[in-house]
């Protein structure tokens, strides 16, 4: 998940559902039909703001004023959040780039708003009826300090420079991943063995070579499939140097940028100021625990490679000894590894998930485990093909929340699967929620792998829509950042359970159902590629660490040399760093989350041991760790659902097996 999408307003829209609603919520995503239109609501949106910022200060600090200053969160959310989502996936460009300018606007007006004196005087002031009072104090507090508004003058005007020039270079950084318009050209005999699903239809260039882009449906089944080592090779080279030189550029300035804000509130570097407030506490904390994962899988990707090098060997009848695996081999020979030794092929099951019936199936996993039901409605939105669904309480027919969902890619579009938590719930105003998730599918039909990732995105979008709080300020996944994948990886592990698949039937009845023995093969292979999976992601949390501990920050230097010392090594030339979106945002100094919060989703899941499916555990799971978002911090709430302290022995079984 894109971690710029979870903020201090946690971004929502329109003041219609802020009535109390007997019937299903009036659709609310805005049009923007033209520059003109976006610019027009731009200008209004930050001149209402600042009219409520003026109230604010002047109002008398009483019962109320906890409920005013959210009241702002709201508004932000209404106005602001629309902008800075449909900057990523409308199809116009000339729209594209005019909310992103609109959006570097707001980031201004945010970065003045949290250096505020007055109000945040009056927030130590305000009255505090109960701990979700004292909560929402203590989270809001911490933001308003974080945006420097407790440094001596020149620091603070300082801070806010740095957040200002933050947020325009980030927002550079994916612009140039979204425009890029990347494609690589091959002849038919080198896609042989990649499915003509994925090509047959692709534009061609004036020498009649396929043009495929880097997008995942296109990427994907080249790496896994291609029969060609020179096609997989200039297909991963295009993705792995996708940003080029440009973003790597940025990337210094935004990592340097960093460094410099820690420094104005007295850390040494921006991983401890960051951390400071997350479950990890500091980067001693975060390292002693990457450095655990390494310990119990070193061995294990070393024994993986050696069984790729085989595999290898024999499909290019070559000498083992002789045979060297690259970057571009890597997923071509796992899955010819699994085929052999489990006959899982990932691409066998594009046939029993159509995407829309796939989509539908997700939905209906929620609905049986949390009492909830997804009704889609009719409504314009960024696209025609986006959706809107209806998200309502079962027991009672109460509607909930509003989900828009975008499924295939497109020029210009986020071209990773994310969403985007674009109104928070706030129960004082009978205001509902509403996420947009947004992915980029195959539309022949979704490989396992990528059903796992539906579920993941749809368990963020999950925790947005069932949030079930006083405040928006404090909706959904405005979590401890080191706790928010945690929901989302915790749903992961549902897509090899039989009794979940069979869900499939009931929204699709002409869906094959996929057979028994695909799942139990299914099952066998997961923990096949553990080692280089999680060696992987432990490259890419230490990189991130390590980068921001840096006092010169040289993003491609470091990771050469980090790189350079996994079994795989570095390929000289390329520039992963330059696509590394997560860290350029609002993951940076915190990419370790992912392992982090994996651990925390595997404990999760001893819960639901017995039955994936159950409902009474559900219901526990919705009221007491979705329904709180940040009302309670996020080893309280684990604590609360689980009846004890969380612990990481589901996972370290886990990497046994």
């Amino acid at each position: 998940m894109k971690p710029a999408q979870i903020t201090l307003a946690a971004l929502l829209l329109t003041a219609v559902a802020a009535q109390a609603q007997p019937k299903l919520p009036a659709p609310n995503f805005p049009t923007y039909a033209s520059v003109k239109d976006v610019q027009t609501r731009c200008d209004a949106g930050l001149k209402g703001a600042g009219k409520l910022v003026t109230q604010l200060e002047k109002r008398k600090v009483d019962a109320g004023w906890l409920a005013a200053l959210d009241d702002l969160t709201v508004y932000l959310e209404d106005h602001q959040a629309p902008n800075d989502f449909v900057l990523n996936v409308h199809p116009d460009k000339a729209i594209r780039d005019a909310a992103q300018a609109c959006s570097l606007r707001w980031a201004d007006f945010g970065s003045s708003f949290g250096q505020n004196e007055k109000i945040y005087r009056a927030l130590q002031q305000a009255p505090k009826k109960d701990g979700i009072d004292a909560e929402f104090v203590r989270l809001s507090s911490g933001q308003f300090e974080d945006s420097g508004v407790a440094l001596p003058k020149a620091k603070r005007e300082r801070a806010k420079q740095i957040l200002d020039k933050l947020s325009e270079l980030d927002q550079q950084f994916g612009k140039n991943l979204r425009d890029a318009g990347t494609r690589v050209a091959f002849t038919e005999a080198e896609l042989k063995g990649v499915p003509a699903s994925v090509w047959e239809r692709a534009k061609r260039d004036d020498q009649g070579r396929i043009l495929l882009g880097v997008d995942y449906p296109s990427y994907v089944p080249v790496m896994r499939s291609a029969e060609s080592g020179e096609a997989r090779q200039r297909m991963w080279l295009a993705k792995t140097n996708e940003g080029g030189q440009a973003n790597l550029d940025l990337l210094a300035q935004i990592v340097t940028l960093r460094g410099e804000y820690a420094k104005l509130f007295g850390y040494d570097n921006y991983v401890d100021f960051n951390l400071r407030r997350q479950m990890a506490k500091n980067s001693a904390n975060a390292m002693r625990f990457l450095d655990s994962v390494t310990g119990a899988v070193n061995a294990r990707e070393k024994a993986e490679l050696q069984e790729l090098r085989a595999a290898k060997a024999q499909h290019l009848g070559t000498a083992v000894d002789e045979t060297r695996v690259e970057r571009w081999d890597a997923t071509f020979y796992s899955e010819r590894v699994k085929l052999q030794k489990y006959s899982v092929d990932q691409d066998a099951f594009r046939p029993y998930f159509p995407p829309q019936a796939s989509l539908e199936f997700a939905l209906h996993v929620i609905e049986k485990m949390m009492g909830v039901k997804y009704t889609r409605i009719d409504n314009k939105l960024w696209h025609g093909e986006a959706q809107t669904y209806v998200v309502s309480d079962v027991a009672s027919g109460q509607p909930l929340a509003q989900l828009y969902v975008d499924l295939y890619p497109r020029d210009g579009k986020y071209n990773h699967a994310a969403v985007w938590p674009l109104r928070g719930s706030a129960t004082r105003l009978n205001r509902t929620p509403a996420a947009a998730l947004v992915v980029n599918f195959d539309r022949n039909g979704l490989s396992l792998d990528e059903v796992e990732t539906l579920l993941h995105e749809l368990g963020h979008a999950v925790h947005v829509n069932l949030s079930k709080t006083r405040y928006a300020g404090a909706a959904g996944t405005t979590v401890m950042h080191d706790f928010v994948e945690a929901p989302s990886q915790m749903l992961e592990d549902w897509v090899y359970d039989k009794n979940v698949l069979k869900l499939m039937q009931d929204v699709c009845p002409t869906c094959k159902p996929v057979p028994d023995a695909m799942v139990e093969q299914a099952q066998a292979a997961k923990h096949y590629g553990k080692g280089m999976q999680f060696g992987r992601q432990h490259l890419y949390a230490s990189y991130d660490l390590t980068l921001h501990q840096q006092a010169r920050p040289e993003p491609l230097p470091l990771w050469a040399r980090m790189e350079g010392a996994t079994p795989l090594g570095y390929v000289p030339g390329t520039m992963f760093p330059a696509g590394f979106a997560h860290i350029a945002g609002g993951y940076g100094a915190g990419y370790y989350g992912y392992l982090w919060s994996l651990v925390v989703a595997m404990d999760l899941r001893t819960a639901f041991a017995a039955d994936k499916l159950s409902p009474e555990v559900g219901k526990r799971y919705r009221e007491l760790v979705l329904g709180q978002g940040a009302q309670k911090p996020a080893p309280e709430l684990v604590k609360d659902f689980l009846g004890r302290e969380s612990n990481s022995q589901a996972f370290f079984e886990y990497l046994k097996k």
